[in-house]
């Protein structure tokens, strides 16, 4: 079976993603899939940073505002309609070119990971949370480190739904979830990727672009954006969204609008350590550290013959 050639470009938040991926895709007559966990929402254009018109310059980027910000979305939703978009990109000609700093969106696509199917068993869950709520969640993660001792070493006991999760996976088949994962990465994957990871050889320069970029939400209208979704009582997987769970203190009176967008930049600025922390692991990914290039186009050329080299473009 032929792989698929696809090109990836990740890095953290601020790093100018969007920028390189329209980029390659006009020049490799391609069409943008987004990885990115928050950017599915509706109603989340400014909070959750999504390319504009201009910026996306009439190329078609997939796997962006499509659902509900009260829907639940797992990885293994993301990976199922991410590879339905790349089979409609390949299916036209085109090359799939995957834009993104959700780390564990991209690699479960690229290196096919397959995810335990057991059907939720939300009686059994919310009796776990209940206990959970009398015991505390150290009981809990306790009972989960009897079970499953490598999974309970990899989430944190305050990580309730995760910790749930594994518990419930081995209540419903009795084979733990580390056991699971072990077995998920067994099958080959479709993909032949060319990785470019963006970033930044002064990462002082890459918060600040951050905090440049919080500002320019603020002037952009994120309160209001944001209140609308407070009101709205968000309840799921949207709520973890940076920016928004910041500004609850100011809504609800608790804290000064001055002390929320500083924390929104600092939790930023912590979430872009993380992506790099995460994206390191991978030594699949050909590195650009931005700031040392003027123009757009410099790193265009820089990453042609790599791309060249990986998927024979």
């Amino acid at each position: 079976m032929s792989m698929q050639p696809i090109i990836v470009v990740l890095g953290p938040t601020a790093s100018g993603k969007t920028a390189l991926a329209v980029e390659l895709a006009k020049r490799y007559n391609g069409e943008v899939v987004s990885a990115d966990s928050m950017q599915i929402y509706k109603g989340m254009d400014i909070l959750t940073a999504k390319p504009s018109d201009a910026e996306m310059q009439e190329i078609k980027h997939h796997l962006i505002d499509f659902l509900e910000p009260d829907r639940n979305f797992s990885v293994a939703d993301y990976v199922k309609l991410a590879n339905s978009a790349i089979d409609d990109i390949a299916s036209r000609g085109k090359l799939p070119i995957l834009a993104g700093g959700t780390g564990l969106y991209i690699s479960s696509l690229i290196d096919n990971i397959k995810f335990d199917e057991t059907t939720g068993d939300k009686e059994f869950r919310e009796k776990l949370f209940n206990l959970a709520k009398e015991k505390g969640n150290h009981y809990l993660w306790e009972q989960l480190l009897e079970v499953d001792e490598t999974t309970a070493l990899s989430v944190h006991e305050n990580n309730l739904p995760r910790v749930i999760r594994a518990l419930e996976v081995y209540e419903k088949t009795g084979v733990r979830l580390s056991e699971h994962k072990k077995t998920s990465r067994l099958e080959k994957s479709r993909f032949k990727p060319a990785m470019i990871g963006l970033t930044f050889s002064d990462r002082k320069l890459l918060y600040d672009r951050i905090n440049k970029r919080v500002d320019a939400m603020i002037s952009n209208g994120l309160l209001s954006e944001a209140e609308e979704i407070y009101k709205g009582k968000l309840l799921n997987t949207a709520h973890q969204a940076i920016g928004y769970k910041e500004l609850i203190p100011y809504f609800s009176g608790q804290a000064s609008l001055e002390d929320c967008i500083e924390k929104i930049k600092m939790e930023t600025r912590r979430y872009a350590k993380r992506q790099l922390t995460w994206f390191r692991r991978d030594k699949r990914i050909f590195w650009i550290e931005v700031d040392k290039y003027k123009y757009l186009v410099e790193i265009f050329e820089k990453v042609q013959k790599y791309i060249a080299k990986c998927i024979n473009l």
